[in-house]
């Protein structure tokens, strides 16, 4: 099984409004860079956008690490948090609904896939790759910002 790195980062100006999302994928010297927007969104969509896009591109199964600095991602998958919202029918807690379903169900079937160990970096830190996809969602989401 190959191993991969993924980086990823989203950004949104407003929250919700518009957004932009950024991957870096390298295996041994290949790297590959993927991007994408939104003109209504929240950041926490771009984050789950961006780690989805990335799992998405890979070709077969792989050993992945894949570094983000978002902690909502990180926690509810390692903590489990997103499978227990799917199995209580996307609620949290009592009455409160889980956000982002779509994404989520998308994020937990690749998950099934990949072999995914995540690594939080602190964001905005002087991180390379996670610079760089910032800068990949910033650029994106000015694109939607009229």
């Amino acid at each position: 099984m190959k191993t991969v790195e993924i980086f990823t980062d989203g950004a949104c100006s407003g929250n919700p409004g518009p957004g932009g999302w950024g991957a870096i994928l390298r295996y041994g010297q290949n790297v590959k860079e993927l991007s994408g927007g939104s003109a209504q969104t929240t950041n926490n969509r771009m984050e789950l956008t961006a780690v989805i896009t990335a799992l998405e591109a890979l070709k077969e199964p792989c050993k992945v690490v894949l570094t983000s600095d978002s902690k909502y991602i990180i926690d509810a998958v390692t903590k489990g948090w997103a499978e227990k919202w799917c199995k209580n029918g996307w609620t949290r807690g009592k009455n409160e609904k889980a956000l982002n379903p779509d994404l989520w169900e998308k994020l937990l079937e690749l998950l099934k896939v990949h072999d995914v160990s995540f690594v939080w970096v602190k964001g905005h830190a002087g991180h390379k790759e996670n610079e760089r996809c910032d800068a990949l969602a910033v650029e994106q989401s000015k694109k939607y910002s009229h």
